[in-house]
């Protein structure tokens, strides 16, 4: 087979990759995307635990699906496997970075510019400002219709409401990548959503928001505008190649006079689903490209940067940065549960909360930062956002049946009714009641709500290799514990106004933090001495080569990520395109 050739090839399909592909593609390049994930249009996601339990990407195992679950030295994380890449799982929040929170010059005076652990972005928010409104235009996003029913009287939002009155603390409504309306339209869950043009390229059907929670485990409605029902679309309508199941392995620069880089993938056919095979056994090719923008993730990016300085001699000269400054970007999961309220009679009774009515994400807390006063960067003071956060149905049902004391008494209960009545000692001959109190009032699970905080931990993370094929990161909780314990101070006080108990999840426990957002590995920097890439994404020392993924961050965003990494990559792409017309003009 012969070997492809392109104008740029892009790896990975995430909130990077996607930009990408969509901005070079209309700029008249020949793109390729490569991506190792499948294609999950509405109505895909899996649903039931045999499903569930097989959708993870582990491709030894014969595992194609759409969780990549990792754990590290003090840290797991989980990712994305899929076209469209961490859009099918997120929560749709689309916050900008505070203006005052990119970290900048003040730091050289206070002689702490080459830390590791502390960050120096080359960049300012009025560099990204018009980049994030490139994005909205795209991805469409909506608030929250908090003034219309039935979306005013979600528990959960009411509860957060009152819970920042009390602490004093503005509530936010975030705009979020979910359908709630058709333009000129009252917002209404499950209307026919009209697609915009070149939008939808699976061509299935796909519904306003119906509320369901189930954000995080794929929209099967397709309310959510992911990155393959908005970008990705576009990009192959523009003639960019959308290919899934491909799995980059190596790269390598072109012979001595030609520009441009080589790619070798491996190709998870679907046929090899469901049962374990070796990565050295899958179909591969390559193809060639002047421009290569590696997308894939925090975790990949990294990792294929990490051993091709290791293998290859060529990719010798890259940065000692690449690796530091990884970040969990101040993930922390609190929740409050039996939380209560006053009755009109002077009483109490549980609060009905109930996290699975809404989109996982409706509204935010945002606590404030040093920075935010001018002042320098300090441990104690770092900010960060909470907001609620819900879940699927099916986790109350988990919860509630998970064996209590209170749940065997109510089952013993109902089972004493059935027999004694069979054993024909009389009483009466309807169960219903009976039933009813088996299942109970669901207090655990209806008054529970989770609190999702993000904010400016301390990007000291490392990673590196552990021998040829896997990726370690050495991150150290005790450089971000003044921040973490604010969070779970403020936490606490939300529990208080809510008159509700602060629990900290079950991995705090055991003094383990899980991040959704990992950011870092390949940072920006004025130069090699202190980044991986420039401010425009590319990479020190080796031109045509960018990077345009959450491992550019030097640092934490600070809210949820996925927005400013869009528009990070919005501006890169901006930049090769110039570089691209400068040279096939010569």
């Amino acid at each position: 087979m012969s070997e492809k050739e392109y104008d740029a090839i892009v790896v990975g399909s995430g909130f990077g990759g996607s930009v990408m592909a969509l901005k070079l593609a209309r700029a008249g390049m020949r793109v390729c995307v490569l991506e190792r994930g499948k294609e999950y249009p509405p109505g895909s996601f899996p649903r039931t635990p045999a499903a569930m339990g097989r959708n993870v990407w582990a491709p030894r195992r014969g595992l194609q699906g759409l969780y990549d679950i990792w754990s590290f030295s003090g840290i797991d994380a989980v990712v994305a496997s899929g076209v469209g890449g961490g859009s099918l799982i997120y929560s749709n929040v689309l916050l900008r970075k505070e203006p005052e929170w990119f970290v900048g010059d003040e730091l050289i005076s206070l002689g702490r510019d080459s830390d590791h652990g502390v960050e120096f972005w080359p960049i300012r928010r009025k560099d990204l400002d018009c980049h994030y409104d490139a994005v909205e235009s795209v991805l469409g996003p909506q608030c929250y219709p908090i003034e219309h029913e039935p979306y005013a009287s979600t528990p959960k939002t009411r509860a957060m409401a009152e819970a920042a009155q009390a602490i004093q603390h503005q509530l936010l409504y975030p705009e979020l990548a979910v359908a709630f309306s058709n333009p000129g339209q009252a917002p209404a869950p499950g209307l026919p959503l009209r697609d915009p043009p070149g939008h939808n390229m699976y061509d299935v059907p796909r519904q306003t928001c119906r509320l369901c929670g189930e954000c995080n485990a794929g929209c099967n409605f397709g309310s959510k505008h992911t990155l393959d029902l908005t970008y990705l679309s576009l990009a192959k309508q523009a003639g960019a190649e959308i290919l899934s199941r491909r799995e980059v392995r190596s790269f390598w620069p072109l012979a001595a006079g030609q520009e441009g880089y080589r790619v070798h993938y491996v190709v998870h056919t679907p046929a090899r689903e469901g049962r374990r095979y070796r990565r050295k056994d899958l179909p591969a090719s390559t193809a060639r490209a002047r421009y290569l923008i590696l997308c894939a993730g925090t975790f990949g990016s990294t990792f294929l940067l990490l051993r091709m300085k290791k293998e290859r001699d060529e990719f010798a000269q890259l940065s000692n940065a690449l690796g530091c400054r990884f970040s969990g970007n101040g993930d922390l999961l609190t929740l409050i549960l039996r939380s209560y309220h006053a009755t009109d009679r002077g009483g109490w009774k549980p609060r009905s909360i109930d996290p699975t009515f809404g989109p996982v994400i409706t509204s935010a807390i945002r606590v404030p930062d040093a920075l935010d006063r001018g002042d320098p960067p300090r441990d104690d003071e770092r900010g960060f956002y909470i907001e609620d956060a819900g879940f699927p149905a099916f986790v109350s049902w988990l919860l509630e049946a998970a064996p209590t004391a209170s749940s065997f008494g109510r089952l013993i209960h109902l089972l004493w009714r059935y027999v004694r009545r069979w054993l024909g000692f009389g009483g009466t001959t309807r169960l219903s009641g009976g039933v009813a109190d088996f299942i109970g009032s669901a207090e655990l699970s209806d008054s529970t709500l989770p609190l999702l905080s993000m904010g400016r931990d301390t990007p000291s993370g490392v990673m590196s290799l552990i021998g040829d094929s896997y990726l370690d990161v050495t991150w150290s909780l005790a450089d971000s514990r003044a921040y973490i314990e604010r969070v779970r101070a403020m936490s606490r006080r939300i529990a208080r106004a809510l008159c509700g108990e602060f629990a900290d999840n079950p991995m705090w426990l055991l003094r383990r933090l899980v991040t959704l957002h990992p950011l870092g590995g390949a940072p920006m920097g004025r130069d090699a001495e202190t980044g991986v890439v420039d401010s425009y994404g590319r990479v020190f020392g080796y031109p045509g080569l960018y990077v345009a993924d959450g491992s550019v961050m030097p640092g934490p965003v600070g809210p949820n990520p996925a927005f400013t990494i869009a528009a990070l990559a919005d501006r890169f792409a901006g930049q090769l395109i110039e570089d691209w017309k400068a040279k096939t003009m010569r």
